[in-house]
């Protein structure tokens, strides 16, 4: 089974109402440093650029769509990392979250951020990334990020 085009999640939750997104960790580098990409959304919180599948997207053409929406680049999908959280609903008990991440790659491109959606797109490294993320769930998809960079 392909794992980069199916559903799989390991531990996944398969009772309830799930809802699926798909985004990536989108990062370049500056002076021999990794810089990371993160999206402010409205109510100020800093995430990764994500968002809702299509009707017929496989998860990375969800990914590279919603790059290209919220931060204007256009990255190359690293291959090799894929990642998932979940989490429940607050607004919607009984329905499920489920977001998958990919790494995303650019180069000389300006990010151009989705004022609609977004407050801000800052460029920052890992040790600034890691306590504007307000979520323990996605310092996790970062450090396993920055780790699978390192070793790569």
């Amino acid at each position: 089974m392909d794992r980069q085009q199916t559903d799989f999640c390991p531990g996944a939750e398969r009772s309830g109402q799930m809802e699926k997104s798909c985004g990536a960790v989108v990062f370049t580098r500056e002076s021999g440093e990794i810089c990371y990409v993160l999206a402010q959304s409205l109510d100020g919180l800093y995430g990764f650029p994500k968002g809702h599948m299509e009707k017929g997207e496989t998860e990375q053409q969800t990914a590279l769509r919603e790059i290209r929406e919220e931060v204007g680049l256009s990255p190359r999908l690293i291959d090799g990392f894929r990642e998932c959280i979940e989490h429940p609903l607050p607004a919607r008990p009984g329905v499920i979250k489920r977001v998958v991440y990919f790494l995303a790659e650019y180069e000389h491109q300006p990010i151009v951020y989705q004022a609609s959606e977004l407050l801000s797109a800052p460029l920052v490294g890992y040790e600034e990334a890691l306590p504007l993320l307000p979520f323990e769930n996605t310092r996790r998809i970062l450090t396993q990020a920055h780790a699978f960079l390192q070793k790569h």
